[in-house]
Parts: structure tokens; sequence; C-alpha cells
């Protein structure tokens, strides 16, 4: 009896190593699929539909739209994406407009989507108007259907002013749905204009985020920096046409965690260029990218510096700068002699001098990282420890007398010595030499953890002569919370020391026709998505040489090139040089600027990003 006993065990141990099932649960095999499911997912086709819609006719709308999203399921979609309001138009004036309009979800629209689905064996994202019965509330939403049934729903968080006259804000939050295909969250149009909408979904670890949108270039031109931030691919669709004098600018495209354009559709850029017929993008989807180094950033989040971006700080907000600053800015680039103060010394005079030849009303200059020593890496602790300072030290002397000899406010970095600790540090001098304020860096990338503790938080600093500054350092720009909660702070200015190598971001892939004043070659995503992100104009300087590869590209971002307001300035990528810049720090005037930023934040929606 023994001896069958220890046979039966081994038969069993035999059977939940091979992963086979015993009977008909699922006890032993789910997990084993679960398990090999990424090694054995194979890349899959997905597809965004460009598809105009008529105002007023839902049911031919869903007929339409039906008929081709069948057709990109024929041709292998196993995700398709039709935009926002796809089933009955966008611009309704009030609830009695759209009344007709509105449906439940689920109801009669997504049943119909849920056929295809499952004939197709597939997945379907949607735009349209939902009613909630309980409450009688309409909502901008979008619907998720698959081979399962209806999965889910999503709730527009950040409305455009057209659909906030009969649509109330979304309250689901960003959910997360676990598919066959990968994980896929939502957002729709303007939500991209906030990077928090997107950030929800990527600390739930979403691998897609569908995107239905009416664009006319904003926020689909904030899309790659959203795959990038959160490490996930994104489906856009947009209408390529125009209605009651609205135009979509067509231009949906298909994202990789890269910020990578795979695939894009059409751009038009005005009424005369309407592409009313539906055109369908591909591109492919490889599981195997799910996992990539830009998600796996977010495990160095800091949600306890981020408390802020909850705050709502409106309409009355006391602190903020009400008088716009001319500032005439300059980045110096050079290539740093590691570890020589005095040599750097020498580069940091010549470029200061010529920055003040090109214009003698020059008031900020802004240094690279560990300015005077150049980057540390490749040097031991005690190394480090012997360039190290205070606050009060060599590098901050010398600086004290450039910015008084030349009137201009300087930030500078250096390696600062705090009691027993170092810190990856730089400081605001005013053009009288006084230290205004010092930032501590709070985002350390893996050389940085090797000899410096992490800073605690994120000032903005008052000047009287360029009004309020924030200050990154080199990777900090990766993680939007840190420029989130300076534009919290009303951070007029975002000033941002680097050195900069290309282990992040990359270069600026949207379509160029999307903005009336076009970015420079070598713009460069991360950067840019921290300007328009915080509505601050952002100053960076950054070294080159051959080193580590810096890869220059110091420059100005700036609030607004896509509807010309400003334009982008940028340094060349391996010359020494003083980039100088010139712009009035407060745009009040114009259609979206820090104060609109501020007044529209759905902040209740934000707290799971701050939680610890």
């Amino acid at each position: 009896m023994k001896k069958n006993i220890i046979l039966f065990l081994l038969f069993i141990s035999v059977l939940i190593l091979s992963g086979c099932e015993i009977g008909s649960t699922d006890s032993f095999a789910k997990p084993h699929n679960q398990n090999n499911q990424k090694k054995k997912a194979e890349p899959f086709e997905v597809a965004s539909i460009q598809f105009n819609p008529i105002l007023n006719e839902r049911e031919k709308n869903i007929t339409e739209l039906l008929k081709i999203t069948e057709e990109a399921l024929t041709k292998g979609a196993k995700l398709v994406v039709a935009p926002e309001m796809s089933t009955t138009g966008y611009d309704y004036a009030n609830r009695e407009a759209i009344r007709p309009f509105v449906d439940t979800i689920p109801g009669k629209t997504t049943d119909a989507f849920v056929k295809l689905a499952k004939k197709y064996d597939a997945y379907i994202v949607f735009g349209m108007a939902e009613v909630e019965n309980e409450t009688g509330m309409y909502y901008n939403s979008a619907a998720l259907v698959g081979p399962e049934g209806y999965i889910g729903k999503y709730r527009k968080t950040q409305m455009w002013e057209t659909e906030m006259h009969w649509a109330a804000w979304g309250d689901l939050g960003v959910p997360v749905f676990d598919t066959k295909i990968g994980k896929i969250a939502i957002n729709i149009c303007m939500d991209s204009a906030y990077y928090e909408t997107a950030r929800l979904a990527g600390i739930k670890g979403a691998d897609i985020l569908a995107f239905p949108t009416n664009s006319s270039a904003q926020t689909i031109s904030a899309l790659p920096a959203r795959a990038q931030q959160n490490g996930m691919y994104i489906i856009s669709a947009n209408r390529s046409n125009t209605e009651n004098g609205f135009h979509m600018v067509g231009g949906s495209a298909i994202w990789s965690p890269e910020g990578k354009k795979l695939a894009e559709a059409s751009v038009v850029m005005n009424e005369s260029q309407d592409v009313d017929e539906p055109t369908i993008t591909y591109a492919t989807i490889d599981p195997q990218l799910f996992d990539n180094k830009n998600k796996e950033g977010l495990k160095n989040r800091r949600p306890e510096l981020y408390k802020e971006i909850v705050h709502y700080v409106a309409p009355w907000d006391y602190t903020k700068n009400t008088t716009s600053h001319e500032v005439v800015a300059a980045a110096l680039q050079y290539e740093p002699i590691i570890g020589d103060k005095e040599k750097n010394k020498e580069k940091i005079i010549k470029l200061v001098k010529e920055a003040k030849k090109q214009n003698n009303d020059l008031n900020l200059v802004v240094l690279p990282e560990l300015s005077l020593t150049g980057p540390v890496d490749g040097k031991r602790k005690k190394e480090i420890e012997a360039l190290a300072e205070d606050t009060q030290g060599e590098t901050a002397r010398f600086i004290a007398d450039i910015a008084k000899e030349y009137r201009v406010s300087i930030v500078y970095g250096f390696i600062e010595k705090e009691n027993k600790s170092l810190y990856n540090s730089a400081q605001l001098v005013s053009s009288s030499g006084e230290t205004i304020g010092k930032y501590q860096k709070t985002h350390l990338n893996k050389f940085d953890k090797k000899w410096a503790e992490a800073g605690s938080t994120l000032p903005v600093f008052e000047s009287k002569e360029l009004g309020r500054i924030g200050v990154l350092l080199g990777e900090d720009a990766q993680y939007p919370e840190a420029s989130g909660v300076l534009a919290v702070k009303r951070a007029d200015i975002i000033a941002i020391p680097s050195a900069w190598h290309g282990e992040f971001g990359g270069a600026m892939e949207i379509n160029k026709e999307l903005s009336v004043n076009e970015y420079p070659e070598g713009s460069m995503v991360t950067w840019d998505a921290v300007a328009i992100g915080a509505q601050a104009y952002t100053v960076i300087a950054n070294y080159i040489g051959t080193d580590r590869d810096y890869q220059g590209r110091s420059s100005l971002y700036t609030l607004d090139p896509l509807y010309g307001l400003d334009q982008p300035v940028v340094a060349s990528e391996d010359e020494e040089e003083a980039l100088v810049v010139k712009f009035n720090t407060l745009q009040s005037d114009a259609w979206f600027n820090q104060e609109q930023l501020i007044l529209s934040r759905r902040t209740p929606n934000f707290v799971p990003l701050v939680e610890e």
C-alpha cells in the first residue's frame, strides 16, 4: 500500500512539472500557462481606424464603423482602435442636443461590436457618448470589447470645453484590463495634455494604451512622450475632417514603448485637405517588448515627493508670479575635463563672454550638471569626496564672481558635501552673487547611486530678476511628476543642468506638419515634455564630448510651438557653444498656459500617483 502511494505521488509530481491538467481543474495548468505566456506570445497586428462619423447619424455611423472595423479584422488585426465619439460625431451644444444619441455601456452599441470581436477573436476600442441609467448622467467614454464579450469602459478624465456642456467628468479612474494580448488601458484626447492620465495606466502595468481622439494637433503630439514615460505601446485613432468649424488633423499613429513611430496615417492641416473616407493604419506589436527599460524605470518613481500634484490651488493662488519677465538666457555647452576644475572654469568664462557678446541683456546662464568637475562616473568614492564642497566652497565663490562681473543669474551643478553625505546638487545664484536656493538631485541614475544620497524636495525659487525658477538635474526630467510638482508650485522657468548621453528620451518624431513653428532638428522628446507638461519655459545645458558620448543639444523648450506661440531652439550635438535664447516668462493671453493647466487638472483622480 505504501509503495502504491509513493508511486502515485511521483506520478502527480511528474504531471505538475510537465504542466498537464488533472481532470477539468485549472489549478496546475493556469500558473504554467501564465508563466510561459510572455515567452510564447507572438507579435500581432493592430489597426488604427481614422474614421469620420456624421453628426447626429448614430445608426449610420455604427453601421459604417462596423464595416471598416471588420475590414481591419479580416486583414488580421487583433486590436482595432476607433476615434473619440465615433458613433455620434463630436460637437453637441448641450444635453438636449445629444440626448437622442447616447447609449449605455454595455448596451446595444457594444453588443454589435462584441459580435465582431467574437467572430475574429480580437479586441476593439471605440469612443461613444454614454448614458448611465441610474443617474441620467452623460459621459464622453470609450468601450473595450473582445472575444470574451464586453470587457470594460473608460470615462474621459480631462475634458475639453466642448463636451463640458453635456458630459460629466470621468469618475472611473484609469482602469487597466488584462486580456489575452496584453494589459490594455484607454485615454481619450485631451487626457494626453496632462501626463497624469497616461501615468495612471503606467503604474498599473499597462502594455498598450488605446487612444481615441478628435485632435487638432496638441494631444496627438504628446503621445511619443507618454509612450516613453510609461514604456507602453500607444495606438491613436483620430479624425481627418472638419465638423462645425472644428478641424481634426488626422495623423492617427502607433507608437512603440520607446516613443518610436511605427506607422502613421496622413496629416491634413486644413479644411481644404479634408479626407472624409476612413483610413486604416496597421502596425505590429511585439509582446516581448512589454517589458522594457522605460517601464522598468517606473520602479524609480518617488511618490513621497509628488504630494503636491494632488493639490488644487485654484482659482486663487497668491504665491504665483503675476509679472512677466523678459529673459535672455544662455545654455553653456562644452566638453568637460573630468576632475579638473581650473580648466572647466576657463571654458565657462570663455562661453559666458561669448554669450554676453551675443546679447548684452543676458540675465540667466545655465551650466551642465556637475559644472566644474564634470560627471565622476568612473571615479572611486574617495576621489569624489576630494572634489566635494559645501555650499560656500570654491565652486560657489567662482560662480558668484562670474555672476557679479557679468550681471547674470546662474544655475550650476556641483558635488555637495553636507555633514557626512554627498549630493549631486545645483544652486541658483543672483546677479549680485547671492545664493537664492539649492536643489539636491532626487532621481539618481545608476552612477549617482554609487556615491550620492538622493535629495528629498522639489523646490521653486523666487528671483526678483527672473520670476519663479525650478531646477531639475539630468534624469529628473524622465519623471513627469517632478516637473509637475514645479508647475503646481508655479515655476515660470525650469532649468535643467544635464549630462545626457542618450540614456533616456530620444529624438522628436512627431509629424513636422503638426507644428506651426517647426521643431528644430535634434529636438528631444523628454525635455520638450517638461516644458509643455509644466507650461514653463525650460532651459537645458548639456555636455558634448567622446568620454561618454555626450550628445549636446542644449536647448530652450517652449509652451506652444504647435499653434505658433513660440519656438524651441536647439544647439549642435558636438560643438562647444553658448546657446542664447529670449522669451517672456508669462503668456497670459495664450489659449493654453500654466494658469489654464492648473485650473483644469482633475486632481482627485491623481491620488494613486502619490500613494507610497
